[in-house]
């Protein structure tokens, strides 16, 4: 009888196989690491992009209405003199107040943030020179970022049907227009023919709107070109979210405050200004503005004059460059220690280097810059 022989791995055979598995875990952990710091850039980029796009369309959009006064643009109305443009509400010619309609468009500068200059991520100043209603806004603007201010007359306004003292009746079934994009019960109005615009404090009430102490006299209803808008007065500045850092916009009421704040987009981290400035040093009836855009400066190098001679250095602003710099929602990596790479630790923003080779926050930033012309302030509207 034939003994059966037992068969098995040797131990040496053992530990082999156990090398070449651990080998191959190895491989492939290191493939799925690869895989997922991959999809978290590429979903920090996506986030970033995003955000830049939504950043820059707010921005766009409200930047080209700087100077909206229905029919004719402030600049023109300007020139007319004769109060063509009345500021029936209490605020000081070029004084920052958020109720000076008399100057449509209006910046702070972040010192030491111009072309050239370099900002480290999380330093920088306050904007110098800005009044106690953007300082004390809540959340406060961020250091190291510009502050915009701007001022129109939306762009939709309700035919005026009749005028009785200072009541306006107008038509009800456009009124809700005078409501939209978040300002549920709006206080500033303006009123507009072809010819002259009034912009004062008012309210709505049964389809009906009363204006204080406003002159109405100069105005005849429908079907004469008179239209009521709502009167804008906001402020954009980057400010501390739930999230972080993001664009916000506060609109100001008719008490002067800046009621409504808002964050529009997440994730933007600073932003930057330039304003080119018409050819004409001053905008007068003997000296209308030519359109051609000779000068280029940043806020501070318009004028820090917060004067009736400041006022007329901001009416020449036809055109504002904007910077931003965007980032991801999370970290990209899960190095606690990340910085970026060489090529990436410095961005520019409108000249200005943002560096970010000290950031430890491991997240992805991204740049973004755009040319934006004001509507209404190009020559000959």
């Amino acid at each position: 009888m034939f003994r059966t022989r037992q068969t098995g791995l040797s131990l040496v055979e053992l530990m082999i196989s156990l090398v070449i598995g651990l080998i191959l875990m190895l491989g492939i952990t290191q493939i799925f690491i690869a895989s997922h710091a991959a999809s978290r850039l590429s979903e920090g980029v996506a986030r970033a992009q995003e955000n830049g796009r939504f950043a820059l369309d707010y921005l766009e959009r409200d930047i080209r209405m700087a100077g909206h006064t229905g029919c004719v643009n402030d600049q023109a109305h300007f020139i007319k003199g004769t109060s063509a443009l009345k500021n029936n509400l209490a605020a000081g010619t070029g004084s920052g107040s958020p109720l000076d309609f008399s100057v449509a468009i209006q910046g702070y500068e972040a010192g030491n943030t111009g072309p050239t200059n370099t900002l480290s991520v999380g330093a920088g100043a306050i904007p110098a020179g800005m009044p106690v209603s953007i300082t004390g806004l809540n959340p406060a603007p961020v250091a190291g970022s510009d502050v915009l201010v701007l001022r129109f007359l939306a762009p939709e306004g309700v035919p005026v049907l009749g005028i009785n003292g200072q009541e306006l009746t107008v038509d009800a079934g456009a009124l809700n227009r005078l409501t939209e994009s978040g300002v549920a019960i709006p206080t500033l109005f303006g009123i507009a023919n072809c010819e002259t615009a009034d912009v004062f404090a008012g309210s709505i009430t049964a389809g009906k709107i009363t204006g204080g102490t406003v002159d109405f006299t100069r105005y005849a209803p429908q079907p004469e070109p008179t239209v009521v808008y709502r009167a804008e007065s906001m402020v954009y500045y980057i400010g501390e979210g739930a999230n972080g850092p993001g664009l916000r916009r506060a609109r100001a009421n008719s008490a002067g405050v800046y009621a409504i704040n808002e964050e529009l987009v997440e994730g933007i981290e600073n932003l930057q200004l330039m304003y080119g400035l018409d050819a004409t040093p001053v905008i007068a009836a003997a000296t209308p503005p030519v359109g051609n855009m000779a000068v280029q400066n940043v806020a501070s190098g318009v004028t820090t004059d917060a004067n009736a001679t400041g006022a007329g250095q901001w009416r020449r602003v036809g055109m504002v460059q904007v910077g931003l710099v965007a980032r991801s929602a999370n970290r990209i990596d899960s190095n606690a220690n990340s910085r970026p790479t060489d090529a990436a630790a410095r961005l520019g923003v409108l000249g200005m280097t943002y560096d970010q080779s000290a950031a430890t926050d491991g997240r992805y930033r991204t740049a973004y810059e755009v040319s934006i012309a004001l509507r209404n302030r190009l020559f000959g509207n």
